[in-house]
């Protein structure tokens, strides 16, 4: 598929309009909103199985006929859903194993969305059957451009069929050998050696989950199964309609699906966007949002990716829904698309009356009309992201890249020892991202088997576990001239999380780095060490590792406790590249220092030389600039020549304000 699908922003968002079909003047009316709006897209049938099937092989395709019909005639795009996210009650009624099994055993009851097994025949046979009649009966409709598959895959099964469907996983991941698969779980340990597949089964709280071998395991099956289910799904859409690529909605940083793996089945990324904005602290969350987009930038190999989902006010299902200030969630948008993202996409269009969602924000509200600042707002970034369509298609060159693996975020999670209460990897990830998220140089946020040669620096934040072939990857990488960082508690497991005998780091990744780490000390709640690095002092809190140089050079050491005097910070020169290691957990202070010195090391470049306050983020894609203020009051932004404000086509130079919420699109 090319980079780009569309010519133009995609400006639109989930509409539902089968809960409408008794009051067909809404409908009406929602065409005339979506104008007013500049809503140029619309994507439908989501959840609406049970009204394109309301009983077993009876169909009503009438309603969505007439509405695709409609949408086209109101010059409006369509993303047509497939409906798996929630099956129809008659059809769990007719065939209860379609239904989960919890791990408790117990099998749920029909009811909410993702409750149904990926693993059973006839739910798959089902969701392919539904598919094909769309698909062939949309092939050929001038409004349908793009495939929405299902809605957010979650969640796991533990029926019978999924066991056994994991046991066969096993055998192909293990050779079909009980003693390797005995020998890479360490099951020796308990005694608790498998002597038939049969004996295994998934990991639950009141059987066996004290394995971490098994837990990746499972969570790698589950990976696999959610993949494989999707394939099912997208089968006679690749065969019907081959020319409509297909897409499904990820969540964020969900850890129950390997998101880089399963990226690799998808024509675009699509990701839901939910900040919560408001709260205190902004400029953490703005660029804890700008890690989730550069990281399904990333996955999608550097091609543009969809926001499918985000509200143009407020959610319904935090503790507590605060409303965003006015233009936040406008900013917050123009930062997707800064970041690759060619679409605007909000759940939803118009609010439900009733249901678990009806709260949730949508550009419409319960009164229905256009006179509310939510419809203000999006009316306006509707006409701003007209004026992007040089943007679309435009991707970011990227010279470092920040490590956030998914299955190293389960590995992290699932061993015992040292600090049992801090582990929050993908929040260590998004710390090592934010230096150069502040100075405006683009990252890459990739997996740990991706390739690693077109970087100038690679960070790998708590590296615990290695996949195979990653200490090849590291030394090469260093050998030939990359400067790639490590931090506490890495290079220490396999990918069954076996230890490596010889010390830490794993294997000759002693000799790429020049340490060798003997023991690691772990720090309780409001206890700290200090390390010192380059003439300033540090706070070290949770973890630290004790190390012994081996030939590095030690640029940092503790100040306390029994191994004061011992390194903390190294870098060793190997080859032609360099290996750092940053044996503690730190804070901001440390992180933004320390790579401050690293740009200045390996002469990073800002992606433009525009001058800003902090809070102020700047980001450049293709030869558009986004200057976004993220900050709770007004910041000063110094340009270094003179630009074209392309929402306004003024010229623009000099010294300029930016008030809070606003922004500015440069040319």
């Amino acid at each position: 598929m090319a980079d780009k699908i569309f010519d133009y922003i995609i400006h639109g968002g989930d509409y539902n309009p089968d809960q409408w079909l008794k009051t067909p003047e809404i409908i009406d009316e929602d065409m005339r909103l979506m104008n007013l709006a500049h809503i140029n897209s619309a994507t439908v049938s989501i959840f609406s199985w049970a009204m394109l099937e309301p009983e077993e092989g009876v169909y009503n395709f009438k309603w969505l006929d007439d509405l695709l019909d409609k949408l086209h005639e109101n010059g409006k795009a369509v993303i047509l859903a497939t409906p798996s996210g929630a099956r129809p009650s008659w059809l769990a009624q007719k065939y209860p194993g379609v239904l989960r099994v919890e791990e408790s055993g117990i099998r749920n009851e029909y009811g909410v969305r993702h409750n149904h097994c990926l693993t059973s025949p006839i739910y798959r046979e089902k969701v392919r059957n539904i598919n094909t009649l769309l698909a062939e009966r949309y092939k050929n409709h001038p409004a349908v451009k793009m495939w929405h598959i299902s809605n957010e895959y979650c969640g796991e099964c533990h029926c019978d069929l999924c066991q056994e469907a994991f046991r066969e996983w096993l055998k192909k991941e293990y050779d079909n050998d009980l003693e390797k698969l005995n020998f890479q779980w360490w099951n020796g340990f308990w005694s608790h050696q498998i002597t038939d597949w049969s004996q295994i089964n998934s990991p639950k709280f009141r059987g066996e989950n004290h394995v971490p071998a098994m837990k990746l395991a499972w969570r790698r099956f589950v990976t696999d199964s959610t993949i494989s289910f999707f394939e099912n799904e997208i089968a006679p859409l690749r065969e019907i309609t081959p020319d409509i690529p297909v897409t499904t909605n990820f969540m964020r940083l969900y850890d129950g699906i390997n998101y880089q793996k399963f990226a690799k089945n998808l024509d675009i990324l699509s990701w839901d966007n939910y900040p919560a904005w408001d709260r205190g602290f902004n400029e953490k969350e703005a660029c804890s949002v700008a890690f989730v987009h550069d990281a399904f930038r990333t996955m999608g190999k550097g091609k543009p990716f969809f926001m499918m989902e985000s509200t143009p006010s407020l959610v319904n299902w935090h503790p507590v829904n605060k409303l965003p200030m006015p233009r936040r969630q406008e900013l917050s948008s123009i930062q997707a698309v800064a970041h690759g993202a060619d679409s605007v996409q909000y759940f939803q269009w118009r609010k439900s009356r009733g249901g678990h969602e009806k709260y949730h924000g949508a550009v419409v509200d319960h009164c229905g009309h256009e006179n509310t600042r939510v419809f203000k707002e999006v009316a306006h970034l509707g006409e701003v992201l007209e004026k992007l369509s040089d943007v679309v298609g435009g991707r970011s060159d990227s010279k470092v890249a920040v490590i956030a693996d998914w299955e190293e975020s389960w590995a992290t999670q699932y061993f015992c020892g040292f600090n049992n209460e801090h582990r929050e990897y993908f929040e260590e990830c998004t710390k090592w991202y934010k230096p150069f998220w502040e100075k405006g140089i683009s990252v890459d946020v990739i997996a740990m088997d991706d390739d690693y040669s077109k970087y100038n620096l690679v960070i790998a934040p708590f590296l615990y576990m290695l996949k195979n072939g990653t200490i090849e990857r590291i030394e090469n990488y260093v050998k030939n001239g990359g400067s790639f960082v490590t931090t506490y508690l890495s290079c220490m497991v396999d990918s069954d999380d076996l230890c490596y005998l010889g010390g830490f780091p794993a294997e000759n990744l002693k000799d790429v780095f020049g340490i060798w780490a003997e023991e690691t000390d772990s720090l309780p709640e409001g206890m700290k060490n200090i390390a010192s690095y380059n003439g300033k002092n540090y706070d070290v809190v949770h973890v630290c590792d004790i190390l012994h140089s081996k030939g590095a050079t030690v640029l940092g050491e503790y100040e306390t406790d029994f191994y004061k005097g011992t390194p903390a910070v190294t870098v060793n020169n190997y080859e032609k590249g360099k290996a750092y290691y940053v044996a503690f957990r730190n804070d901001d202070d440390f992180t933004r220092d320390f790579c401050e010195e690293l740009i200045k090391e390996i002469s990073l470049k800002s992606d433009t030389e525009i001058k800003a306050e902090n809070g102020v983020s700047i980001r450049k894609r293709g030869n558009i600039i986004f200057v976004m203020n993220f900050a709770d009051d007004p910041k000063t932004v110094i340009l270094d020549k003179e630009y074209k404000n392309v929402v306004t086509g003024e010229s623009v130079s000099g010294e300029i304000a930016l008030d809070v919420c606003e922004y500015i699109i440069l040319k």
